[in-house]
């Protein structure tokens, strides 16, 4: 079982993702990370010195990478990462596909000081995400095999909604689930 957690930058997939994986006793595997140990450097870094085109190259490689190996984990995606055909396919092929959807504004309200994120310094950041959004959004659709409303749910909440999601489609194992809603695991 591989679960991708897909949407716009700021929406959820790191944290969701975490909590996810540690639900479900499973691995989490973030691909903005693993590309980070890939090229020695932070994305930023090697995004405004070399470009989007072969920055998304690597991602493309991590992505295979990732979905190519063996065992059950949570994999939480660039918000790029459905910009490529070949990602998108990729990812719905090869995993349960969750996007986690949030709206510009919602998005701009937890992004706002976060200066991290390449594609969202620039002059107008909200002008910015509702371009990213109007892009994206028909591509996380298209990938995605279930929609979950991010809106103002708590972590918590959402990693329960994605949990009931998974159990209801037969993905998850319903024993597993109702032994980890709402649980810590004692590490």
């Amino acid at each position: 079982m591989i679960i991708s957690l897909v949407g716009m930058p700021g929406g959820g997939k790191s944290t969701v993702g975490k909590q996810l994986g540690r639900q479900l006793g499973v691995r989490f595997v973030d691909s903005d990370h693993e590309i980070e140990l890939r090229i020695g450097e932070p994305i930023r870094s090697f995004f405004e010195r070399e470009g989007e085109a072969p920055f998304r190259e690597i991602e493309a490689q991590v992505l295979a990478d990732i979905l190519d190996s063996e065992g059950e984990l949570v994999l939480g995606t660039g918000g790029g990462s459905v910009l490529r055909e070949e990602n998108r396919a990729l990812l719905h092929g090869s995993s349960t596909v969750l996007y986690l959807r949030s709206t510009p504004e919602d998005l701009f309200r937890r992004l706002r000081h976060d200066t991290q994120r390449p594609l969202l310094q620039v002059r107008d950041p909200l002008a910015k995400l509702r371009e990213l959004y109007a892009q994206r959004d028909p591509l996380y659709r298209r990938c995605a095999h279930y929609v979950l409303e991010t809106g103002r749910p708590s972590v918590h909440g959402l990693v329960n909604m994605a949990l009931m999601q998974l159990e209801l489609a037969g993905l998850i194992d319903s024993a597993r689930v109702a032994a980890t809603v709402g649980a810590q695991r004692a590490d």
